[in-house]
């Protein structure tokens, strides 16, 4: 990309002066490998973090002998709800460092600290080897993955954001969630792969590690092709400002995310309740729902799910396209709107128990869920301004996952076997829904407009002269509001 000086923004008037070189003209080589590299990590980190979803119910076996396979479950969950808890303090720890040394090497480090947990995972012992210390050593892995992908997310999204187009930004960063589709449906496929061709007793005995240790190769792929990008234009702008300026310490900017940007955070978390709370319940929690309290086959179970996530693949792509031509808001809305009018509808007809209901039901929510997946990756960074943006899209985003997302697999087995009532899944989805509804409306629209704090990005030196000359007619235009006599700052 090209961006040669700072837009210069009035004070008073708080309108752009722009000159051509202020444009950031955006060099399509560079933007398709930031977009690739960004959508292949994602994919390798959430196969590494989907795989023990899927295999939740063996691990179960594996780590938490129990006679009650609804007691294995919940404390498999556990232990992936806790991985959670630890993601806003990665959020803290990563996010104000990708302010500051530059998002692609946090970016590295994160993805070489997802796949040595997932890989240690692989190594563990079971239970019955090692006692107690089977099920902690787990729980320290989770622990490791859980504050390595609290860096993860937002700064991919932050990344492909800045990198992008003004005009294209939903589409090329739903490539995003197109990578985390990936990794979930190779997570599901080779979980599908081994309980289809293996015995319980060979899945319980070693099957089960397979998927874990994958993990070490493709986090070294994913490693080298992270620190072959160059940063982003926004920040490398914002880093020369800073060199002229007073340092701001990590302190100071930690106080400046919470204190100025506390609504944009607000929103951020009720955004990424809805968007994580259907994620989780849709493609982590239903298909051991499925198995466990349903009895239904696990091996066909999970395949519904796989052809669900395929077919959302496209889905989010088509979601971002669409966001860039009728705006991020609309196509959010129908998400919200269609998972409290559709919820109770999705669940009747995977509880009737047969291949045909059960794929309807969980295709209802997968398009849904499209609605999300495709229009969040650039809705959530375009919240903050470039000197903050890693940090407090990482901090609200993992705050929100931790309290709403990763809990829901836990607090839905929990609701079902505290209640008996097996609609209980539905009902946490209107919920989530009600709270996405007041999030989405209270949002700005951002679809086709700069970054905060960054001059307009587009794709042509032509697109340039427009935007060049439509800023020159919007000043023009405030020129002929302005009280006589008024002298423009």
């Amino acid at each position: 990309m090209t961006a040669l000086h700072d837009g210069l923004w009035s004070k008073r008037d708080q309108q752009p002066s722009l000159d051509i070189d202020d444009i950031t003209i955006v060099d399509q080589s560079l933007l398709k490998r930031a977009v690739g590299a960004m959508a292949i990590g994602n994919a390798m980190e959430w196969f590494d973090f989907g795989v023990y979803s899927y295999i939740a119910v063996t691990l179960g076996k594996v780590f938490f002998p129990s006679s009650n396979p609804t007691a294995q479950l919940l404390a498999t969950f556990g232990t992936f709800a806790a991985a959670f808890l630890v993601r806003p303090l990665g959020g803290m720890v990563f996010g104000p460092l990708g302010d500051r040394i530059g998002r692609k090497r946090v970016l590295a480090m994160t993805m070489i600290m997802m796949a040595i947990g997932t890989f240690c995972i692989g190594l563990i012992p079971s239970y019955a080897t090692i006692g107690i210390f089977a099920p902690i050593l787990l729980l320290v892995a989770r622990l490791l993955q859980g504050f390595s992908t609290g860096g993860e997310y937002g700064g991919a999204a932050t990344f492909i954001a800045e990198f992008s187009p003004d005009k294209k930004r939903g589409f090329m960063a739903s490539f995003l969630e197109f990578g985390t589709l990936v990794g979930y449906v190779l997570g599901a496929g080779v979980v599908a792969v081994l309980t289809a061709t293996l015995s319980q007793e060979s899945l319980l005995s070693w099957g089960w590690r397979i998927p874990f240790l994958v993990a070490g190769p493709l986090g070294l792929i994913g490693l080298y092709i992270r620190m072959k990008l160059e940063e982003t234009p926004a920040f490398q702008r914002e880093a020369d400002k800073r060199e002229s300026e007073a340092h701001a310490t990590p302190q100071r900017q930690f106080r400046e995310t919470l204190m100025q940007q506390w609504k944009p955070l607000l929103l951020c978390v009720g955004l990424v309740l809805i968007f994580n709370v259907t994620d989780y319940m849709a493609l982590s929690y239903l298909p051991s729902y499925l198995s466990a309290t349903l009895k239904f086959n696990e091996t066909h179970g999970l395949f519904i799910v796989l052809v669900v996530m395929v077919l959302m693949m496209p889905m989010t792509l088509f979601a971002g396209h669409l966001s860039d031509k009728i705006g991020r808001k609309p196509v959010m809305l129908a998400g919200c709107v269609g998972l409290l009018v559709l919820s109770i509808p999705a669940l009747q007809l995977i509880r009737m128990g047969t291949i045909v209901p059960i794929f309807s039901g969980m295709l209802i929510l997968g398009v849904m869920l499209s609605c999300f997946t495709g229009v969040m990756p650039s809705t959530l960074p375009a919240l903050f301004p470039t000197k903050i943006r890693y940090g407090a899209l990482a901090i609200g985003f993992n705050v929100s996952v931790s309290l709403f997302g990763g809990t829901t697999p836990l607090v839905t087995a929990w609701l079902v076997d505290a209640t008996g009532n097996l609609m209980m899944p539905a009902y946490y989805l209107m919920g989530a829904s009600v709270i996405g509804i007041v999030s989405v409306l209270a949002l700005h629209e951002t679809a086709r407009k700069p970054l905060k704090g960054s001059p307009p990005a587009v794709a042509t030196r032509a697109e340039a002269h427009a935007a060049l000359r439509g800023s020159r007619v919007a000043a023009e235009m405030d020129d002929e509001r302005l009280p006589e006599g008024t002298v423009r700052a």
